[in-house]
């Protein structure tokens, strides 16, 4: 795939220094009287290497201005990161309802699939926030969180390229439905876009066709009427965007999730605006196995459009990929699954 494809839909079936007493004492007394300083701890992997040095898992946590309180994050950090000089594009990669920052990296094979990739992949921390700056309770900013403290953090710790050509941001379900918001709402922000079992209509009806979010849904965007509603639906946030200033669109939902309509709404929307986009509509559910697929067909479309590139190995050195950028073909095999997620 090299350009974009417009109105493209796909379906298959069955697919890191050792430091003298007075240096190490200067960074903590830096960190102790810098509050936005990051804490940072190494995560094992339990992932094989493969033919690749493994990627490396670190947990970290920072001052949110926004929120005025301290939040976790994750980032895993390609190959040989510390060894090497190089600046990397940036993934933000979102949790669901009821999940945290770890989930990515603990419930899918996402080490695996990007350890031959030159990506930075940032996992925040929000909760049940459904990622809005909150309706009803005004301290709980996470919108703001996400797309200003956040996206700095990630870029002042991290050898990020910090531009919108080099940054993609995806999640799945509630963090599907922020991706695709955040997409609309700052496209000077992201070049790509992935929603995964998007709840797209989160800030619509959602209430009203599942009632057992609705306590969590009133919290975020009000009750019907209310203007944060209509200021974070992505369907006239779509309607009303500047069509060349937007990401390039990626959708994949499973033939038996419970936002599949939604999703197939969001694509005729998609459509009928000539808006360059692709959708997946694969057998599988709302569950941790169709959305460990869905990610791994994600970064390969990343690769394939040039947003990020393979690494190989030579020696002890894992260094960019020049002779393909060919798309990696994934399958899966029934539609069975374990655990749920929103």
């Amino acid at each position: 795939m090299g350009k974009p494809m417009l109105g493209f839909f796909r379906k298959r079936s069955g697919l890191q220094i050792i430091w003298n007493t007075a240096g190490l004492l200067a960074i903590v007394l830096f960190c102790v009287n810098n509050p936005s300083c990051a804490q940072t701890r190494a995560v094992a992997s339990s992932q094989t290497t493969g033919k690749h040095a493994p990627s490396t898992l670190r947990d970290a946590s920072f001052h949110s201005a926004s929120l005025s309180r301290e939040m976790h994050y994750r980032v895993l950090l390609p190959a040989n990161y510390d060894a090497a000089t190089q600046r990397y594009p940036t993934l933000v990669l979102l949790h669901g309802l009821y999940g945290d920052y770890k989930n990515w990296s603990t419930l899918t094979k996402l080490s695996k699939y990007a350890r031959a990739l030159n990506l930075i992949i940032a996992m925040p921390d929000a909760g049940n926030s459904w990622y809005v700056d909150s309706a009803t309770v005004p301290a709980d900013k996470y919108e703001d969180y996400i797309v200003q403290d956040f996206i700095q953090e990630i870029d002042a710790h991290y050898r990020t390229k910090p531009e919108r050509s080099a940054r993609a941001v995806a999640g799945l379900s509630m963090g599907g439905y922020a991706a695709v918001k955040f997409a609309l709402k700052y496209p000077n922000l992201f070049s790509y876009v992935g929603g995964i079992s998007a709840a797209l209509g989160a800030a619509g009806d959602l209430d009203e066709t599942h009632p057992e979010f609705r306590d969590g849904l009133r919290k975020a965007f009000g009750e019907t009427g209310n203007p944060v509603r209509q200021q974070n639906d992505v369907f006239p946030l779509l309607e009303g965007a500047d069509i060349k200033a937007l990401p390039y669109v990626y959708l994949d939902c499973g033939s038996g999730d419970m936002f599949l309509g939604v999703n197939r709404k969001f694509v005729a929307q998609l459509q009928q605006l000539k808006i360059p986009y692709e959708f997946h509509e694969m057998p599988g559910g709302h569950e941790w196995k169709y959305w460990d697929g869905a990610i791994q067909r994600f970064l390969n479309v990343l690769v394939s459009q040039n947003f990020a590139k393979r690494m190989r190995r030579v020696g002890n050195v894992s260094v960019l990929d020049s002779r393909s950028s060919t798309c990696l073909v994934s399958r899966i095999k029934d539609n069975s699954g374990t655990g749920t997620q929103m």
